[in-house]
Formats: C-alpha cells, sequence, structure tokens
C-alpha cells in the first residue's frame, strides 16, 4: 500500500492506495482513519481494482478545517469529488462506513454522474425527517443520547482527550459484537447509547480493546488521534442540524444508481426503535438497492470484524457495476 497526499481543490487530503483498474473510494467512520481498510485494499488490489482510502477531512494527515461550519457533507462529498477530479478519475465506487455510509449516501444523492456504485455500512438511507435531529434525540436531566453530548465545543474534547488509547479502546470495544447482543430500545452501557450526566462518555466501560484490533492498530489510530485531537470528527456531529436544512433541496429525490447495504446484527444502531422498519423500507428511497444483508454475530466495525465477508462482499458488488 502506497500513502499519498495531494492538495485537491478543496483541502489538502492524505490517503492510502494500492491496485489498478476501477477505483473503489473507501471512507471510514468515527473515531477511525484511512487505517480502517487495511483489510479491504489489498483484496480489492488482487482482484483488480484500485483501492483509495483517505482520511477524511479532520482526521489523520489530512487537513483540518478550524471551523465547525467546515464539515456540512456537502463539504465532505465535495472532498471525494475534488479528490476524484485531482487523481483524474471520472468515476468510481463509493463504499462508506459509519460516516462514511452517510457520505456515500449523500454523494449518489448530489453527484450519480461520478459515483457509479455505492456500499454503506451500518448506517441506512433515510428519508428527511420533519424535525432538525437535535430536536428528535432524547436528553433528560439524568443523560442524553452521545450525538448531543458531543454539540458543545470542547466538552467531548477534553473527555476524550484525556487518554487517547483508553478512549478508543472502550468506544472500539463497545460498539463491537464483544460488547454482546443488543435489544431493541436497550440502552446499552456504551458511548452509542445513552450517555450519564454523572460519568460522561466513556463511563463504566471495560477498558479492553476487542480482539480484531490489535496492539499495532490500536497504535495507530493512538498516534493519529494524538496529532489531531477529536475536534475534526465531532464536527461532523455539529453539522447534524445544518445537514438537514441543505438537504431540504434534495428532499424526495430517489438514489438512481446501484447500491447494496451492510449491518452487524450486534450493531448498536439496530436496537435503536424503529430502525429495522427504516431498513426495510430502504428500496422506496433506493429502487436499485442490490441487497440488504445483517451480518450474524458482528458488530459496527464490518471491515474490522469481518474482513473476509466484506471482502467478497465488495468485491462481488463491484464486478457487478
Amino acid at each position: 500500500m502506497q500513502a499519498r497526499t495531494v492538495q485537491t481543490r478543496t483541502i489538502r487530503m492524505s490517503f492510502i492506495e494500492e491496485g489498478k483498474g476501477p477505483v473503489v473510494l473507501l471512507c471510514h467512520g468515527f473515531p477511525e482513519t484511512s487505517h480502517a481498510w487495511r483489510h479491504q485494499i489489498p483484496a480489492l488490489a488482487d482482484a483488480g481494482f484500485r483501492a483509495i482510502a483517505p482520511d477524511m477531512r479532520g482526521y489523520g494527515l489530512t487537513e483540518c478545517p478550524p471551523s465547525a461550519d467546515e464539515y456540512s457533507v456537502f463539504h465532505i462529498v465535495g472532498d471525494m469529488v475534488a479528490l476524484l477530479d485531482s487523481l483524474d478519475v471520472p468515476t468510481a465506487i463509493l463504499v462508506g462506513s459509519d460516516w462514511g455510509a452517510t457520505v456515500a449516501w449523500q454523494a449518489a444523492l448530489m453527484r450519480p454522474d461520478r459515483f457509479r456504485g455505492i456500499v454503506a455500512m451500518s448506517v441506512p438511507m433515510m428519508g428527511q425527517p420533519p424535525v432538525p435531529p437535535t430536536r428528535i434525540f432524547p436528553r433528560t436531566d439524568e443523560a442524553e443520547l452521545y450525538t448531543l453530548y458531543f454539540q458543545e465545543a470542547g466538552v467531548a474534547e477534553a473527555e476524550l482527550e484525556r487518554d487517547i488509547g483508553q478512549t478508543l479502546r472502550k468506544i472500539l470495544f463497545a460498539a463491537s459484537a464483544e460488547a454482546g447482543p443488543r435489544g431493541t430500545g436497550e440502552q446499552t452501557p456504551n458511548p452509542f447509547g445513552m450517555v450519564s450526566r454523572q460519568h460522561g462518555l466513556l463511563g463504566p466501560l471495560p477498558d479492553r480493546r476487542p480482539s480484531w484490533l490489535t496492539d499495532v492498530d490500536l497504535d495507530a489510530y493512538t498516534s493519529a488521534f494524538a496529532t489531531t485531537g477529536f475536534r475534526g470528527g465531532l464536527n461532523y456531529y455539529r453539522n447534524l442540524d445544518c445537514n438537514w436544512q441543505l438537504q431540504a433541496a434534495l428532499a424526495g429525490v430517489a438514489i438512481e444508481i446501484p447500491a447494496l447495504f451492510m449491518i452487524g446484527e450486534r450493531d448498536p444502531g439496530l436496537a435503536i426503535p424503529g430502525m429495522k422498519e427504516i431498513i426495510d423500507a430502504m428500496p422506496n428511497l433506493v429502487p436499485q438497492l442490490m441487497e440488504k444483508i445483517i451480518v450474524p454475530g458482528s458488530g459496527h466495525w464490518l471491515p474490522q470484524e469481518r474482513p473476509d465477508l466484506v471482502n467478497e462482499v465488495l468485491i462481488r458488488f463491484a464486478g457487478h457495476v
């Protein structure tokens, strides 16, 4: 794998790439970097594709704009188009996990001329809600959803950056299959459920890395966030309401390119009330949805927890679009 940095027309972007052939663009989520795709890049290259995995805006060696309002989904999709332009790539398949999945869905809506197919993991395509997202999520005197906890600049950063290694161990473990099954509506004691106002985000969680994450992998993530901090990644969440306003122009538009959706059966997202109904209704918004795959025994981090299956699905999908 080759690491490169290029100055695009939007930001300076770092990425890892390998292979020759049709481009597969891999977009990571929070709290990750391009390292999240370490298992997919060589597999795609061996299968005859050019795999490109950027550090997303605000992460790793990619530029971190200082203002929170520079992290809307329109900025991020613009980064992906600008990266393709800088590499003289006319079209690509876009694969995204977590926040990268949101980027994939929105890229399909905005630029179907540049992305001929998408694979989204963990976050389904959803219609625009009637009110801004921060008015939907629960908040009480005792607890609030983590996305609301992330809204005030400096608060979550102070907690997450106190011990970066511990933060990453706890978050990556908590949303993985190893944290156990989730029932519908169950508020699991992890950062991806309700945040206790008394204990903060990381509260009473096991301080150990999941088995699929090696010490070398953890060191790679820890080094990256020691350099950048968490503010860039948290700024994605601080644009939830802004995204809602901007996406009003796209409300009701169907995605007209081939797509595939994957989620782990132990992903905390599946425990959100109504999530299974949202997933079942996706064909109304994505008429060319080729597959919906619920992966047994997996959690939120599919590319890392189930790399062999993810590689097989990506190669099969990329070979048909």
